[in-house]
């Protein structure tokens, strides 16, 4: 029994490094084209640059979780890509009321409240795709 509780903690700490990488890379995706839209394309809104960049690293962060993170393809590609996006939306929303209400409501540095928000995302959203989306 402590061999398989030895062996179980090892797996999760794996995946958890594999998911910082994913989500490293994934953001290097998402700013890189940010940066691209903005530089090379001259692009005036920074908010339809970002939209755009999202898109690219949403996609990276799917793709790595699915074939690097979890490594669980049981489930067609289209639910889990569904499952993956649903739950995106829903933390990018939370992620959005924590900012509101610690900057907006409270007048408290966004910048902290960035940070906050953004350590709950990570949370919920390895959490969400585990259970959820890749169902490990």
């Amino acid at each position: 029994m402590r061999e398989v509780e030895q062996q179980v903690k090892l797996v999760n700490k794996a995946e958890i490094i594999r998911y910082i990488i994913n989500g490293v890379l994934a953001t290097g995706v998402h700013y890189s084209v940010l940066t691209f839209n903005m530089q090379m394309y001259d692009m005036q809104s920074a908010g339809l640059a970002n939209l755009i960049a999202a898109f690219f690293g949403i996609t990276a962060s799917f793709i790595g979780s699915r074939y690097f993170v979890f490594k669980k393809h049981l489930e067609p590609i289209h639910n889990q890509a569904v499952k993956f996006t649903l739950l995106y939306a829903s933390i990018a929303c939370l992620h959005g009321l924590v900012l509101y209400g610690w900057s907006d409501v409270y007048g408290f540095d966004y910048r902290i409240g960035f940070i906050m928000a953004t350590f709950l995302q990570v949370l919920l959203s390895y959490r969400g795709n585990k259970m959820l989306v890749f169902k490990t």
